[in-house]
């Protein structure tokens, strides 16, 4: 007997029920812990689940930050000022930490501090990582696409640069998926473990 399904036109939910529906069936999601500085070089730190790796040629990323009213969120204003970012992985040792961050703070707040989190600055781009992330990424920016007239969100693409990888996690270029018990996006205050549920198959052909 085949299961029944509800359909949902999304032309007639609101957006909340349409914004529902997506993170609760879209899961888990990778979570991109975003580093970014200012002009005047105050730090900000906030955790995005609209985010993903997109592309190996050219190595490129991407997040989804909304916007607070009429302005942009402060990640997407410093993005925008500075033309650069970090993408900091969040494991289970990090999960409480990234979730202080993610309050809704001015631009004087700096979440490195709020969150007792000890900072690097990247190599090659004037943003601030994570230090105790297992993996960070050094990107620049490459463009944004302006979601809906007047933007409700702005997708941020960015180049990798560089990338940091915990050495105790890698043979060669290949990372150890347990080891770096990554942390994953649900929906409503829901997160994932990944170590427990992982497992593999071989792809075909």
């Amino acid at each position: 007997m085949r299961p029944e399904y509800t359909p949902f036109d999304f032309d007639r939910l609101q957006p909340v029920d349409r914004y529902k529906l997506l993170i609760g069936g879209v899961v888990p999601r990778p979570i991109g812990w975003i580093g970014t500085q200012d002009a005047d070089g105050r730090r900000n730190l906030a955790p995005y689940s609209f985010f993903n790796v997109v592309a190996g040629t050219p190595p490129t990323v991407l997040f989804s930050p909304g916007r607070r009213g009429d302005r942009p969120k402060d990640t997407l204003a410093n993005v925008l000022a500075t033309g650069v970012f970090t993408v900091n992985v969040v494991d289970e040792d990090l999960a409480e930490a990234m979730n202080l961050t993610s309050g809704e703070y001015g631009p004087e707040v700096d979440e490195f501090e709020l969150a007792a989190l000890e900072t690097v600055q990247g190599d090659v781009v004037a943003a601030p990582m994570v230090a105790a992330s297992p993996v960070r990424l050094e990107c620049e920016l490459t463009r944004t696409v302006e979601l809906d007239d007047p933007p409700t969100n702005t997708v941020v693409f960015g180049r990798v640069l560089r990338m940091h990888v915990r050495s105790d996690l890698l043979d060669g270029t290949r990372i150890d998926p347990i080891g770096l018990r990554a942390v994953g996006r649900m929906a409503g205050s829901g997160y994932t473990k990944t170590v427990p549920g992982y497992f593999e198959m071989e792809r075909p052909g």
